[in-house]
Order: C-alpha cells, then structure tokens, then sequence
C-alpha cells in the first residue's frame, strides 16, 4: 500500500471529482467539512478514552476514520445507487490504493449504515470509526450549517419554504421547515460519542433560535 497521506490525498481528489458542484447540499464542502469534523471529534474521543485509562483494543483507526468520512456520500442512496453499488465503487478504488482488506471493509460498513433516513436509522453503529463519522456527518445537518443546507436541498427540490396550511403530518409535508421537525431537531440526541453530544448542543440551540426568529419574521413582529 501506497503511504497512508498519499492514499488519503487520492480519495480526497477522486470525491471531488465526482461530487464537485453537487447542488443538494452533498457536495465536496460538505464532504470536507465532515472530514474535518471527524478528525476532530476522533482526537476528543482518544483524550476522553485516554482520560478513562480504556485499554488499547479500544483505540480508533483514524486512517479509517479518514476514509470512512471522505466516502460516506459516494454513490448514496439519494443518488440513486444500492449498497452492493456503494460497495463495488469503494472496494475497487480501496484496492487500486493497496489499502487492506480489514480497513476497507469497515469504511464500506461506515458508508452503508450511516444515513438517517426518513427521520430514523434502525442499524446502530458497531464501531467507534463509524459512530465517529456518523456524529461528523449529523453535525453537518445541525447549526447555522445545517439551516444553509435545509434551504440548499429545498431549492434544489423545488420545496416551498414553509406553509403553515399544511396539516398533514409532519413526515407528509414538502416544505423546508417542516424538516427541521422531521430530523434536525432530533439530531443532538442521537449522537453516539461524547465529543459529538458536546458539539451538537451548541448547533441545536442555534437552530431553536432561528426558528423562533423564522416564526416572528414570518408573523411580521
């Protein structure tokens, strides 16, 4: 296998080759800053674990980490791929890079069960690397970011912005606010590490004062 930074820097260039300019809100920013986020979250855990005294069966594989990030969005469900699509495309590009059969198939397992989907997710992550990533990739739908994408995805759906004659259930309506119901708001508690619970709070109560303000401005007050 090539060096683990050159292998990294390979993906990073094959995912903005396919996802650059992606209108929904799953473009190749989103993907970086879920990277990021990632990283982040994986060097608050190793402190928390290191704090705890845990032993050395628990420490996290932050190549996969890395990897697991940069891919949770290649050939997704919303783009119309199924998991053994999903599977094929990271396996065949892991491979090329020499990465070894154990990493690959746990970022193929990061990016078959992290999607939250229609408001739930009934497979609960296995591994540290993909409650890691998993946490990375709520928080990007979460917070001023998360408002940016709400609108973003709306737009690109042709959904209104809000229509409050809607009486249908909240899984039922088309319009952007709506959503914040159907899954933002849900988000803080159903992060799986303690770094990740810790970042969300600060997001969560960022979207409850938006749509407090949403609700006034939309009222004329």
């Amino acid at each position: 296998m090539e060096d683990r930074m050159t292998v990294i820097d390979e993906v990073k260039k094959y995912v903005k080759e396919k996802l650059e300019g992606e209108g929904t809100g799953h473009d190749w920013w989103h993907t970086i800053r879920t990277y990021n986020n990632a990283v982040n979250i994986a060097e608050m855990e190793s402190e928390l674990m290191k704090n705890e005294e845990k032993n050395s069966k628990n420490d996290i594989n932050i190549f996969v980490v890395k990897l697991g990030a940069l891919l949770h969005d290649v050939a997704d469900h919303k783009f119309g791929y199924t998991d053994k699509d999903r599977r094929d495309i990271i396996k065949n590009l892991l491979d090329s890079l020499g990465v070894d059969k154990e990493d690959t198939e746990s970022v193929i397992y990061i990016a078959n069960n992290i999607s939250f989907r229609k408001g739930e997710n009934k497979h609960k992550m296995q591994t540290i690397e993909g409650m890691i990533v998993q946490d990375a990739d709520r928080l990007e739908a979460i917070g001023a970011i998360g408002i940016g994408r709400v609108f973003a995805y709306g737009g690109s759906a042709r959904r209104v912005m809000y229509n409050p004659e809607d009486r249908r259930d909240i899984g039922d309506r088309e319009d952007s606010i709506s959503h914040f119901y159907e899954k933002l708001l849900l988000l803080k508690d159903r992060m799986n590490t303690k770094a990740g619970y810790e970042k969300a709070l600060k997001r969560h109560k960022f979207m409850e004062n938006f749509l407090e303000e949403f609700y006034n401005e939309w009222e004329g007050k």
